[in-house]
């Protein structure tokens, strides 16, 4: 009766330390990202070679060196989420959204090659964007809009909003 005792309390201990140490925060990490909005997922199980596509980039209070940008991460998530659905709605003008909300520069039109792949052209190796532009981009189908929140590792210039063209 001990033995099994002591085996559950260590199960739950170790089950509650695990939880625990998953959702503590960091006293000086900044506010929690946005939740990732997955992309659908493209019928084949392999990543395209070559990808076309078109971004909006929300930054926030000094992300973006020599951009005056005067939103919070917190107003940035949330604006992000507006142009997402925007964005995703039936008959969304993708180019009018770019104009009107991007922090980058106007088409934001990039190609990019996978990994291991040449590039061709005007195209970017994957490696050298940023690991959330092509994370999102290469999952996506043709048409379709996916969404890089921010990360200091993965987007840290702010949340993506990302339509694939090609």
């Amino acid at each position: 009766m001990k033995k099994r005792f002591v085996f559950w309390s260590l199960l739950v201990v170790s089950g509650l330390s695990f939880f625990m140490g998953s959702c503590k925060k960091h006293p000086t990490a900044p506010p929690p990202e946005a939740p990732a909005v997955s992309p659908a997922p493209q019928t084949g199980t392999e990543e395209p070679k070559h990808i076309l596509v078109q971004h909006i980039l929300i930054g926030y209070k000094g992300s973006l060196p020599g951009k005056q940008v005067d939103r919070s991460l917190e107003d940035a998530a949330k604006l992000a989420e507006q142009i997402f659905a925007k964005a995703r709605a039936t008959g969304a003008d993708f180019d009018v959204l770019v104009k009107q909300y991007t922090d980058d520069q106007a088409p934001g039109i990039y190609g990019m090659s996978n990994n291991g792949i040449p590039p061709e052209g005007s195209e970017y190796p994957r490696g050298q964007m940023v690991p959330a532009f092509g994370n999102i981009g290469f999952k996506l189908g043709i048409g379709e809009v996916g969404i890089a929140p921010y990360s200091k590792t993965e987007s840290p210039f702010g949340f993506h909003i990302i339509k694939r063209l090609k």
